[in-house]
């Protein structure tokens, strides 16, 4: 996996500027909350993290299966809802399936990398 290298890009402001390779992209938060709303906030970047890991595993497994998976559409909310981080996710599958392979497809999309990082026991080092 490459680094992730995030630096503040304003002297004031909140903008990020996040390098993946030879990947840039922003995060930032909204004018309301002091920010100038460059990118996504790092929380809908989460989101997006999980929404895409989720749709590229679901291609891997159909594609694998043999299954006719013509698209996977992912939306995704969250809250903090008494304490606790509440993700609500609605799973589309367009194609050619069975209710079989549609539930199947719903396991496994529970079962992409982001998601058993984020469900499971995480621990940040410094170093």
């Amino acid at each position: 996996m490459r680094d992730v290298r995030v630096r503040l890009v304003s002297e004031s402001g909140l903008e990020t500027e996040v390098r993946v390779g030879d990947h840039v992209t922003r995060c930032d938060e909204p004018a309301d909350k002091g920010g100038t709303d460059t990118g996504p906030t790092p929380q809908e970047t989460l989101l997006a993290a999980l929404g895409a890991c989720e749709a590229i595993t679901l291609r891997m497994y159909a594609s694998r299966k043999g299954w006719a998976l013509e698209d996977a559409k992912v939306h995704l909310t969250a809250a903090f809802v008494d304490g606790v981080y509440v993700i609500k996710r609605q799973l589309t599958l367009e194609g050619d399936l069975d209710e079989e392979q549609r539930a199947r497809l719903h396991e496994i999309a529970n079962r992409c990398p982001v998601q058993r990082a984020i469900t499971g026991e995480v621990r940040i080092e410094d170093v």
